[in-house]
């Protein structure tokens, strides 16, 4: 039976990795080659990426394919967080160094270009959630400041089609990377020009949408000679980072919701048409693209950012892992104090755990005292906040939920699933940590014709994968206190 190997470049706005994937038969195995941190860099007050560092761990992940594995992969491909961009001038060079979503230029910005487009019609137009960092509120700031920027720009790329470009010297759009922007029809699979003429931008300066799992092409000349990769495809995947991670769900059957928890909590359902109706825009849920011609109708959650932004504030004097977070938290007493991890002061306060106490001492409530205390606050309002997500799924979706997936790096924390589990009153199904490179790979094998379907993909996954499973216990407390945080949030 012979092997198929394919490089999953998993780009995070954390960290990254470069995993090496082997298809075998009805099994996939993978290795991680790199590990990198990321992060984004302040220059002249502003947040920007460094996409040329970036580039440079792309190419040592290669390097360590080639040297450390000694396997030349049939296929590459890059995934990333969604709707940053960088920009091209007319010679084809990347104008600067993209801006970082949290970066506070877009403050305001959404509530301006509502002035230009009501809101109610942006999103009848394109069903997604408003964040104020969309890409469509980022091109509005440059607008509103007259940004230099503008005079310049011959064609926009979003972070992963960045990559594809300086790999392959080819300009194009994947499909679930562009539904992140909210500037595009999500039914057609066209940008939308009437929001373009809103911005006043020409929408000439955006690519061709490709769908995920098509090959792009081979490295262009340059890179091939660099890496000594001549026969290696670069694959445009699932390129926002929730798309593949959600194509990795090892789910079988119907009435699954799925949770890909990391930085950011994405929680929703797999839907085979978008969801655009009142009712999804008053609970402000997003209809972006998945792989097969799916819709991810789901609600982003600000995940496990508060709790990496607290970790890096107490690592200043003790520097603790994760795991011991965690098992300090199950010490901790319950259902002290609950925040909304959705609360605006949490988006890049310059202190997480003063941000904590302040939002507290707002709702009437005792802060946290202790790091235990800190991490039990914050575990258990994610878990509260998943219990009234589900709810508004089962209102919007009107089909019933009788189990949720858990997949990504927060797959791992026992305590928030079990969390989850109780809070929720169904069972949690935990696993793989590794979604989104998994998913990555495995649409690059769909783009080779390894895989016929995403049916194929989720029961190779099941064959490969151990998963952790959890049962709801302790509902009635949950149940209590979570009409303690509907009234907080209300």
């Amino acid at each position: 039976m012979s092997a198929h190997h394919f490089l999953a470049f998993d780009l995070g706005a954390e960290s990254g990795r470069t995993i090496l994937g082997k298809l075998e038969g009805d099994r996939i195995v993978t290795r991680e080659l790199t590990r990198f941190s990321n992060g984004p860099v302040r220059v002249l007050g502003h947040l920007h990426w460094n996409i040329y560092n970036l580039f440079e761990e792309v190419k040592k992940g290669m390097k360590a394919c080639l040297e450390e594995a000694d396997i030349r992969p049939e296929a590459l491909a890059v995934d990333t967080w969604g709707v940053d961009f960088g920009f091209l001038a007319r010679d084809g060079s990347i104008l600067g160094f993209p801006f970082a979503y949290r970066d506070g230029r877009t403050k305001g910005a959404m509530e301006g270009f509502f002035e230009r487009i009501p809101r109610e019609k942006i999103y009848q137009i394109t069903g997604i959630q408003f964040l104020p960092f969309n890409t469509l509120f980022q091109l509005y700031a440059l607008v509103r400041d007259k940004s230099p920027l503008l005079e310049h720009i011959a064609g926009l790329l979003f972070m992963p089609d960045l990559f594809n470009y300086l790999l392959t010297g080819e300009k194009v759009s994947e499909f679930t990377m562009a539904s992140t922007s909210q500037l595009l029809d999500p039914s057609r699979g066209t940008w939308n020009e009437e929001l373009f003429a809103a911005l006043e931008i020409s929408p000439a300066i955006m690519q061709d949408v490709l769908s995920p799992g098509t090959a792009i092409g081979a490295l262009s000349p340059a890179v091939s000679q660099e890496m000594d990769l001549e026969e290696t495809l670069v694959i445009a995947t699932a390129s926002h980072d929730t798309a593949a991670a959600i194509a990795a769900i090892p789910a079988s059957g119907t009435n699954w919701a799925y949770i890909s928890s990391g930085t950011w909590s994405l929680m929703g359902v797999e839907a085979a048409r978008p969801i655009i109706n009142t009712k999804a825009l008053d609970a402000n849920f997003t209809n972006e693209g998945g792989v097969s011609g799916t819709i991810r109708f789901l609600k982003n959650i600000a995940g496990l950012w508060l709790l990496q932004q607290c970790r890096k504030e107490w690592a200043k004097t003790a520097a603790l892992t994760y795991e011991e977070l965690t098992r300090l938290a199950e010490e901790a007493p319950s259902f002290k104090s609950f925040v909304d991890p959705d609360w605006p002061g949490f988006l890049n306060p310059p202190s997480m755990p003063d941000a904590i106490r302040q939002f507290c001492l707002k709702t009437g409530q005792k802060p946290p005292l202790t790091v235990p205390e800190f991490v039990r606050c914050i575990l258990e309002s994610l878990a509260l906040k998943y219990r009234l997500t589900l709810n508004r799924l089962r209102q919007l979706t009107e089909t019933p939920i009788e189990r949720i997936h858990v997949i990504g790096g927060g797959s791992r924390n026992q305590l928030l699933c079990q969390m989850t589990a109780d809070a929720a009153g169904v069972p949690v199904v935990a696993g793989p940590a590794e979604a989104t490179a998994i998913g990555n790979i495995m649409v690059q094998a769909l783009a080779l014709g390894y895989v016929q379907s995403l049916d194929d993909i989720r029961k190779i996954i099941r064959n490969s994968i151990a998963l952790r499973n959890y049962e709801p216990s302790g509902v009635k407390e949950w149940d209590l206190a979570v009409e303690r945080y509907r009234e907080l949030l209300d």
